[in-house]
Parts: C-alpha cells; sequence; structure tokens
C-alpha cells in the first residue's frame, strides 16, 4: 500500500479511546524522564499525589478517627483538608499570612487546627468545613493536640507554652525560660506536658495547676537546643532530643536521667580548614517502640540507632545516605519508619536492624509524614510541592 493509502487507513482509527485503554501508555513517555532531576530517581511507588500547594509542603497530619483525611500545611501560607484515597480536596484552611508549619486533627476527628510560622492559629469545624476559633500568639514553635480532649496546646519563641479549650477559647499559659520553647508533648495520662527549650532546659508542666512539676537543666539538660521530645505508652518515661547529639531518657515520675545516648563519631573529624564548615549533627526525632522495650533515635548525619531500654545499649545503627527528617513506629510492631533528605520513605525491622523496603516518589526531600492506625498507608509532604499517600501493605502480615 502506498503511503496515501495508508493515511486514508488512519483516519479511520479513533487515537483518543486507544490511548485510554492501554495502561502502558504512561510508561513510554517516562523512560526518557529517569534521573533528569540531579540523581532524583522518576520512579514514583505513590498511589495517590496531592498538588495543590505551590509551594514546599511542611507538615501533615491525619485524621485519627477514620484515617481518611489529611490535612497539610505549607509555605504557599496556605494548608488544605483533603482525601486520603484520591487526593480529592474536602476544603481550604484559608486566612494564614505566613508558612503553615504546624496543623493537626482533634482525637477524634472533629477539629483541625493550622498554625503558621507568625502564630496566627486557625481551628475548623471538620463537618461544617467552617471556622470556629481564632487566636493570634508569638512566632510558633510547636502545636499538638490534647489526646481525650478538644484542648489545644502551642508553644511559641517567647518561651510560653499556650492551652486553650476549643471552642470557647478558654485559656492558660506556661511560663517557660525567655527562648523558645522548641518541643512539645502531652504525656498520655492528658494531665501533664513535656517542654523542650532552646536553652537545652526540658520543664514537665501540670496541665490543671499550671506548675512546673520537674526541670531539667544544667548537666542534667541539654547542652544546646532541644529539637524533639517522645514518651513511651503509658508515660513512665520521656526521652529528649538534642542539637548536642544526645538522647536523654528521664522519669517522668522522679525527673531523673534514666540513661544518656551519646552518639560517638565512628571516624576523627580531620581539623577544619579555613571557610569549611564542620559537619554538623543533631538529634532530629525519636520515639518508642510500643511492643519491646526498644527507642529509636534518627540523626541529621543519617543514623537511625536502635537503643534497648533494658540494657541501656545500642541495638543497632541503621545507617541512610542523607540526614533522617523525622521517624514513626508503627503502632503494633516492631517496624519504625524513616523519612530522608533523599526523598525516600524507609521501613526498618528493629529487632534485626535490616531495611524491608523503601518507598520513593518525590524529587526533593521529604520534610514531613504520617502513617494510620493499622500501617497500611504512608503519607508524605515535601520541598517538591506535594505531597503523596504510599500504600506500605507487606507480605509478612
Amino acid at each position: 500500500p502506498s503511503a496515501d493509502d495508508l493515511a486514508e487507513e488512519m483516519e479511520d482509527v479513533d487515537f483518543e479511546d486507544e490511548g485510554a485503554e492501554e495502561p502502558d501508555a504512561e510508561a513510554w513517555e517516562s523512560e526518557d524522564d529517569e534521573g533528569v532531576e540531579d540523581g532524583m530517581e522518576a520512579q514514583d511507588d505513590s498511589e495517590v499525589t496531592f498538588s495543590l500547594h505551590s509551594a514546599s509542603v511542611f507538615c501533615v497530619s491525619l485524621d485519627p478517627k477514620t484515617n481518611t483525611l489529611a490535612v497539610t500545611g505549607g509555605e504557599d501560607d496556605k494548608a488544605f483538608v483533603w482525601r486520603v484515597s484520591d487526593g480529592e480536596l474536602l476544603f481550604e484552611c484559608s486566612g494564614h499570612k505566613d508558612s503553615v508549619t504546624c496543623a493537626g486533627f482533634s482525637h477524634d476527628s472533629v477539629f483541625v487546627a493550622t498554625g503558621d510560622m507568625s502564630g496566627l492559629i486557625k481551628v475548623w469545624r471538620v463537618d461544617a468545613k467552617e471556622e470556629v476559633w481564632s487566636f493570634e500568639v508569638g512566632d510558633l514553635e510547636w502545636m499538638e493536640w490534647h489526646p481525650q480532649a478538644h484542648v489545644l496546646l502551642a508553644g511559641t519563641a517567647d518561651g510560653n507554652t499556650w492551652m486553650w479549650k476549643i471552642p470557647s477559647g478558654d485559656c492558660k499559659t506556661f511560663q517557660g525560660p525567655a527562648c523558645p520553647a522548641t518541643c512539645g508533648r502531652i504525656l498520655p495520662d492528658g494531665k501533664r506536658a513535656v517542654v523542650g527549650y532552646e536553652d537545652g532546659t526540658m520543664r514537665i508542666w501540670d496541665l490543671k495547676q499550671g506548675t512546673s512539676l520537674h526541670v531539667l537543666k544544667g548537666q542534667d539538660g541539654h547542652q544546646d537546643p532541644l529539637t524533639c521530645v517522645a514518651s513511651n505508652q503509658d508515660g513512665s518515661l520521656i526521652m529528649t532530643g538534642s542539637v548536642d547529639c544526645h538522647a536523654k531518657l528521664v522519669n517522668s515520675a522522679t525527673g531523673k536521667v534514666v540513661c544518656v545516648f551519646k552518639m560517638e563519631s565512628v571516624t576523627p573529624k580531620a581539623p577544619i580548614s579555613e571557610g569549611e564548615e564542620a559537619e554538623s549533627n543533631s538529634v532530629e526525632s525519636l520515639g518508642f517502640c510500643n511492643v519491646m522495650p526498644l527507642a529509636a533515635v534518627g540523626y541529621l548525619d543519617g543514623t537511625l540507632a536502635i537503643y534497648d531500654l533494658s540494657t541501656q545499649s545500642l541495638r543497632h545503627k541503621c545507617q541512610h545516605e542523607s540526614g533522617i527528617v523525622q521517624l514513626l513506629w508503627e503502632e503494633s510492631s516492631a517496624v519504625v519508619y524513616t523519612c530522608s533528605l533523599d526523598g525516600a520513605v524507609r521501613l526498618w525491622d528493629a529487632r534485626s536492624g535490616k531495611m524491608i523496603s523503601e518507598y520513593r516518589g518525590h524529587s526533593a526531600e521529604i520534610l514531613d509524614f504520617a502513617v494510620n492506625k493499622d500501617a497500611s498507608i504512608v503519607v508524605t509532604t515535601s520541598g517538591d510541592h506535594q505531597a503523596k499517600v504510599f500504600c506500605v501493605q507487606r507480605p509478612d502480615r
């Protein structure tokens, strides 16, 4: 057949439909894109991508009751509540004038709170999609909902920790030292909170009385700002992490330091020549395992350290190519999740220290992530302006 005959035959073909039928249509295009972003693979293991943000996405939380909704906040001064199953937008939490760095649902998923860097905090009623309360504090460092009540806690750069009843707005403040309250956590009993400060001190507050029950400072405290705090499931133990690379285990009832986990450098550091930066390291995230006496500490140099609490010793060291941003334990197993500056989520078996699996899809660092209750999905946010949903069902379940 001549070229003209072929051309006529082609006219009868409906290309539109063919493309839709072919599941491989996508695969054709992406092959040349591999590795376009300096070494970041174009591999995408995610199921859903949420891309309404127009700048880095700083934070994500899942609604605790159903695990079907996510809230994300970003550098574009926006926060969105969306459906995890398909990325469908439920509503925008509008009105912020600065980067939204904190966002989370109340324990029963009735409310969602969003907070921006300048200290404007807003609370929305999820079913009505409407704002029910807002308040302005100093520059915001962290924010957390109470585990059993409609009570919101937030720490600010002036050293204060604020507590509000929502939506009435009844308020109490806990005055720390005159430096930022860098991290905080309400203990599982709901009656106390632990707050870490930039001067290396840590306080355990009685939320009802508004008094400080224990203060760790000087030798008991840290030498540098606190970066993160966590408690075990019954709240008897607290762990604090700091820029000084130490993680301290504290008895919450007595306020006494039980032990200190120090990360010693493996290689002696070469002397720093003029104009070179010293390699910095710090504790970025930590958490307790619910089913074994283990704790995990994630460091900026990419080390994930698994500590055995019963022997107070290092059990495993899992090395990442780049810094760990955050870690989370699975609720009912000895599996710990990490996300790092290389844009990947990894699952580690804390018993063996071996990596179970790795998920990629972001073209920039992951800044925050959340795991649902049954550990079947992970939602990540990244500097690439996207949030992604990964299915992590594992064959060993």
